[in-house]
């Protein structure tokens, strides 16, 4: 994966009140966090960060971070964690993992399915993708941006376990045996066959059609007969 250059200012503010000055001001609160690195309260450009998620197909995302003032010049990171606003979407704040480029670290990559399966073009089954992400373990340049799986050869009945995916210098840290992808029959729908034409009605109920044909009570064929 490859990193994303995004620059960044220390905060000062801090509380409700200063993130929503910052907010107000078009910048996102962050903050910068790692095993080598004490916390750091951090603005980022609201529109500078939409523009580096746009640019991805996850929020994980490898960040080369200019920090204003920082004696290191530049910091690589992960952006471990991202809130949005629930209506409107927009970004609340932003979490920054501190990482080194020669250590390994864990997330979890999305899962692209390419290809129509056989079941589905030829045999109008449903394909159903169960698994939409993977947890990966890689250097940060190792870390696939997205993980693409094949569903051409599928048939009815067929699936794509984790264990059959394979990727260089990636170990796969998803369970083996999970399914992220399979084909399932097609729904069939039993059409209940019509009533034949011209059957008697059946009483289900008080003041339902009375049945032609059926036998009378003694005291009204006496009235008919009169």
């Amino acid at each position: 994966m490859k990193s994303l250059p995004l620059s960044a200012r220390p905060r000062v503010a801090a509380g409700k009140g200063g993130a929503r000055q910052l907010r107000a001001a078009g910048s996102v609160p962050a903050i910068l966090y790692g095993e080598r690195t004490a916390p750091i309260s951090l603005a980022v450009n609201a529109r500078e960060f939409a523009s580096v998620l746009k640019r991805s197909s996850s929020e994980h995302i490898l960040i080369d971070l200019q920090v204003t003032g920082s004696d290191s010049g530049s910091e690589l990171a992960l952006v471990k964690d991202v809130q949005h606003d629930p209506i409107s979407g927009d970004v609340l704040h932003v979490d920054f993992l501190h990482i080194h480029p020669t250590k390994k670290i864990s997330v979890t990559v999305p899962v692209r399915i390419r290809g129509i399966a056989d079941g589905v073009k030829n045999f109008g089954g449903i394909l159903q993708h169960t698994m939409r992400e993977l947890e990966v373990e890689a250097l940060p340049a190792d870390i696939p941006e997205v993980i693409d799986v094949d569903v051409s050869a599928l048939g009815i009945g067929d699936a794509v376990h984790v264990r059959e995916i394979s990727l260089d210098r990636v170990t796969i840290v998803s369970g083996p045996e999970r399914t992220i992808a399979s084909v399932v029959p097609p729904t069939v729908v039993k059409e209940v066959a019509p009533a034949a034409e011209g059957a008697a009605p059946v009483e289900t109920a008080a003041g339902a059609p009375e049945v032609i044909g059926e036998k009378k009570e003694e005291g009204e064929e006496e009235k008919e007969e009169k």
